[in-house]
């Protein structure tokens, strides 16, 4: 993203990203995988040499420690879109944050120049 040197124009970029924050749908800050394994069932082709089950788990920190959680096949849809919203808010928020760096940066050198002029 290329930051514009005045502090006008990076302000109106800035709120403009800021409005983009409101999300109507759920967050969730996780990893997603899949898996193989073998059932229960003493019958199944996965005892037998055949194919192994697959399955999708999320992977997260709860209270330090890693968790794993496991998704049916029937939600994996709508968890697709919780994650995918949480990344597109991670990567505004960054974009947030360098526009205000930016905007800090402008403002501090404009009241440097303000204080060279008297």
């Amino acid at each position: 993203m290329r930051t514009p040197e005045h502090p006008t124009v990076i302000l109106r970029m800035l709120q403009h990203r800021l409005k983009k924050l409101a999300t109507s749908s759920p967050v969730l800050a996780a990893s997603f995988g899949t898996y193989t394994h073998r059932c229960g069932r003493s019958s199944c082709r996965c005892h037998h040499g055949g194919t192994l089950h697959t399955g999708q788990h999320l992977t997260l920190k709860e209270d330090g420690k890693t968790r794993s959680v496991y998704v049916p096949k029937e939600l994996l849809p709508e968890v697709r879109s919780w994650l995918a919203e949480h990344k597109r808010l991670k990567s505004l928020l960054k974009e947030i944050h360098q526009l205000t760096l930016a905007l800090l940066k402008a403002r501090a050198r404009h009241l440097k120049l303000k204080a060279g002029r008297r």
